[in-house]
This record gives C-alpha cells, structure tokens and sequence, in this order.
C-alpha cells in the first residue's frame, strides 16, 4: 500500500530524531525492522530499549484501531510512538479506543503509548513546512519520548536538586560508587569513599529523595541507583570530557547541548578555569550548571569516580 508524502515524511523523521540525538554520546542508536511498523529503532544503553510506532495521516476508523491494537500488543516496545494527523475525528477516536483498553489486561501498556500531533494542513511538498515540523517534532520528542526512555525522565529540576549540594563532588562520587559496587551499608560506604559517615548519611538521604537513589524500602537503606542517577552518571561524564578539553567542538555537539538545553544545563557559556577547584571555589551560586560541573571537577580530581564512557553511534543494519 502506497502512503502519502506526509505519511513518509513523519516516519523518516521519526527515526532521523532518534538517530540525531544519539550523537550526543549518551545511548546508542539502531534501525529496527518495519515488519510491523511505520518506524522502529533499538536505543542502547546499559539496556536495550525498543521504540516502536505508526504514522496516522489518512486512516479510517479501522485504521486507527488497526494501529492501536499493533502499537499496544507488542510485548517488547519500551516505547509505542504514534505520529497523528491533528483533527477532532482523530483525537475523538483515539480517545475511545484508549477509553475502551483501560477495561483490559492492556491496561499497563498504556503508559508506553506517546502520541505526537501534527498540524492537520501540514504539506510535505512545502519545504518550510517540513523544516518547521521537523523541529517542533524534534523538540517533542527529545523532551517526552528521549528524556523519559533513555535518561530515566530526568528533568531540569531534578538537576537543579542533585547541584545544589554544598559538598563539591560528593553527590558525583556517591552515585558513581553505588553504581559500581551497590550499597552495603552507611559505614561501609563512608570507608571506601574515605569520607565521613554524617556526609554519606545527608548526601545518600538527599539522592533518595530527588530520586537518583532507589530503595524497597520508603524509608530507604539497601540503595541502587536509579534510571535518572545513571542518567545523571552520563551527562556527568560527558561534562567532564567538557571540563578537560576533549568533548570536541562545533556541530559534533549540538545533539548534547540540545538536550543539556532541555534539563537547564547550559555548559557551554560557563567558562573553564582552575577556579572550579577546591573548597574556596569561585563559583556562581545562582547557576546551577555552574555548581554542577563544580561538582564534577572536584570528583575528577579527587579521582573518586568511574566515568562510563560515551555511547557512539551504532551503524544502522
């Protein structure tokens, strides 16, 4: 079955969005097969997670159903993207058909499904319409499909929280050392970290609460890292590379500074000195980058932390 330009278009740029933001170092990107859908891609981590979807352009009811029922049955899709035509039958139906899965064993699959909409005059022989779509899909994806699937929906406040420690590198070590080696217990940690107890005690507590550390228990204790403390873990690597010079410069980075830009991470305007360094630091306490990429030059130059390296491109198969 042929499908219109539009229909095209929204899937090809679906993947190209996904591959793009995989330059920024921080997950690996692979085309999946499109036996079953408009698009599917693999993106890679310390995990593999499958991002599967349908373009609805010129559907009927059927149609729709028809997609929807691919989209949410499909036992291995980490995320279910469906790229739609904007207007009140397809909104109206995709309601009823999400109304009538709450009612089903389906029910869990749901929180998978990411709907993105498109203007409904959008005209893909119109090359500023393409640009302009292109971007706005860009940017909505990265910040609701990208954001949540692969850095564990961190946010720019949830940035905010992990920099605003007033232990430079604490907050870096800690995360790093639990992810390496778990967490046996206060004490244990405090040692081989060569800090004091009190310090693990706040910094650990403090991580639990933002939800970069996860526990069993609501009361915590037994900690492992989080999806969004991994998360935090990458970008951090990444902002060191920044800090010693070896990010690399120019277009190269724009995918990273695109989605540094989204959690508020604006590194490239903070200047690099040695006043980074040391208890007596000049640093602006109203700049939350700032305070963060204090914290990751203390820990790199405490030597306190492993640094994962960046996840490059995978070629497409």
């Amino acid at each position: 079955m042929s499908h219109s330009p539009e229909h095209e278009f929204l899937s090809k740029a679906a993947l190209q969005i996904m591959e793009s933001a995989s330059k920024s170092g921080l997950f690996a990107y692979q085309e999946g097969k499109r036996k079953l859908f408009d698009f599917s891609c693999d993106l890679k981590k310390d995990w593999s997670k499958l991002v599967s979807g349908q373009t609805l352009w010129r559907h009927d009811r059927d149609g729709v159903d028809k997609d929807m029922r691919t989209l949410l049955t499909e036992r291995d899709i980490a995320a279910a993207v469906y790229i739609a035509r904007h207007s009140q039958q397809n909104q109206t139906r995709l309601a009823e058909i999400t109304e009538a899965y709450r009612d089903t064993e389906l029910r869990p699959r749901l929180a998978r499904l990411r709907v993105f909409w498109i203007p409904g005059d959008f005209d893909a022989d119109d090359e500023g319409a393409r640009v302009s779509t292109y971007n706005a899909l860009k940017k909505e994806m990265t910040k609701d499909l990208l954001l949540q699937v692969t850095l564990g929906g961190l946010t720019s406040m949830d940035v905010k929280r992990f920099a605003s420690s007033g232990r430079p590198g604490r907050p870096v070590a800690l995360l790093s050392y639990i992810k390496e080696n778990g967490y046996r217990n206060m004490s244990h940690t405090a040692k081989a970290l060569g800090i004091s107890t009190d310090v693990v005690r706040d910094e650990t507590q403090r991580l639990f609460v933002a939800g970069f550390l996860e526990s069993d228990s609501l009361q915590g204790g037994n900690y492992r890292i989080s999806d969004s403390g991994t998360a935090m873990i990458d970008i951090s690597s990444r902002l060191r590379d920044y800090l010693k010079g070896s990010l690399g410069e120019g277009n190269e980075n724009k995918e990273l500074e695109h989605i540094c830009g989204i959690l508020g991470i604006d590194y490239s305007s903070i200047p690099i000195t040695a006043r980074f360094l040391g208890n007596k630091a000049e640093v602006d306490l109203q700049s939350s980058t700032a305070l963060l990429l204090q914290h990751i030059a203390q820990a790199e130059a405490d030597g306190s932390v492993v640094w994962p390296e960046p996840y490059f491109h995978i070629p497409t198969v």
